[in-house]
């Protein structure tokens, strides 16, 4: 038997969340038994229990890419994990037992917030002597940070051409990783977030850092009076205006990174009057860009900001904390 924090029914946030009994899983012929070391939380985590992945009536007509299915209760959450391997599938050649591991699990069945989970084929070796925390947090933020600016041209062998970006919220934990890759690329970067981060993400690579509580935050211009090519928008929710499109160059566009079925609809309505200047991120299980990023992380190349840690039993106030959007960094909860 393992501990492991479930909930039962769609909604109640923290306070729904219990620490439960239940059986180690067995891994199929393609699965890898983790031993999990530390588990990241992100947004989707909460937003699943919220229904996220439910599909509305008036969307589920569209051609949304996005798996609209019911989870099954009770529910384990999390699905950024680090680990020790104990046991792997017929079928699986990439790691073997007592690897030390990375690993995305699967969106639809969850399963980082216990001791033991199931992880599949987007999973990567770490150093042996490392510590999870700070490869937890690659799955979902890293590899979305890096798969992003991949997306908008980005390069990390000194061949890429020259990029102004934006990137709001730029102190979470997507927001981060994208200031010290984006540095790493040569582009140039406007960051926003709170005052109280200005400095950290302007040390992680930020050429401009706008206060978004400033009027001049709200503007989302640039201090030095750059057009952005690509607004990397990480604040859910937002609503598209003449703000953005102000400050784009006339190819330049936003790309949402935390989609909503709002976001979604928007999109298509988008599509329809052939504008391309809204894009919606969706992650891609890649495990050689999990693995280009714990080998940047091997170099110091770039870090990943922890902004507290937890222990099993205390996930709620994880939870709370994750569901606050005021955390700097990642999340994590540590076994």
């Amino acid at each position: 038997m393992m501990q492991a924090v479930q909930y039962f029914s769609y909604g109640g946030g923290p306070d729904a969340l219990k620490l439960s009994e239940v059986p180690v899983p067995k891994p199929k012929e393609n699965d890898i038994l983790v031993k999990v070391e530390a588990a990241s939380l992100n947004p989707i985590d909460w937003r699943i229990q919220e229904g996220i992945l439910r599909a509305p009536k008036l969307l589920s007509i569209l051609p949304l890419p996005i798996p609209f299915v019911d989870c099954k209760f009770p529910f384990t959450p999390g699905v950024e994990v680090a680990g020790e391997v104990i046991d792997v599938g017929t079928n699986v050649k990439t790691v073997k037992k007592g690897d030390k591991v990375v690993s995305l699990l699967n969106f639809l069945n969850g399963g980082g917030l216990a001791q033991y989970a199931i992880a599949e084929s987007f999973t990567a070796v770490r150093p042996s002597g490392s510590c999870a925390a700070e490869y937890a947090g690659l799955p979902v933020a890293g590899v979305t940070a890096l798969q992003i600016l991949k997306s908008i041209g980005a390069k990390f062998d000194g061949t890429g051409g020259k990029h102004n970006i934006l990137i709001t919220a730029a102190s979470g934990g997507v927001g981060l990783y994208l200031v010290q890759l984006a540095r790493l690329a040569g582009l140039h970067v406007t960051a926003t977030c709170g005052a109280r981060n200005m400095d950290l993400v302007r040390s992680l690579g930020a050429n401009e850092v706008l206060d978004y509580k400033t009027p001049e935050g709200q503007q989302l211009a640039s201090p030095s009076g750059k057009l952005y090519d690509s607004v990397i928008n990480c604040v859910p929710n937002t609503e598209w205006s003449s703000t953005l499109e102000a400050n784009l160059t006339s190819d330049g566009k936003v790309i949402e990174v935390t989609p909503t079925p709002v976001t979604m609809a928007r999109y298509w309505i988008k599509k329809l009057v052939r504008s391309n200047k809204l894009e919606v991120f969706m992650l891609k299980s890649d495990r050689e860009d999990l693995e280009f990023m714990i080998k940047l992380v091997n170099q110091g190349s770039i870090r990943t900001v922890l902004d507290s840690t937890y222990a099993l039993d205390k996930a709620e106030e994880a939870w709370k904390r994750c569901m606050s959007g005021h955390a700097t960094g990642k999340i994590i909860v540590e076994m």
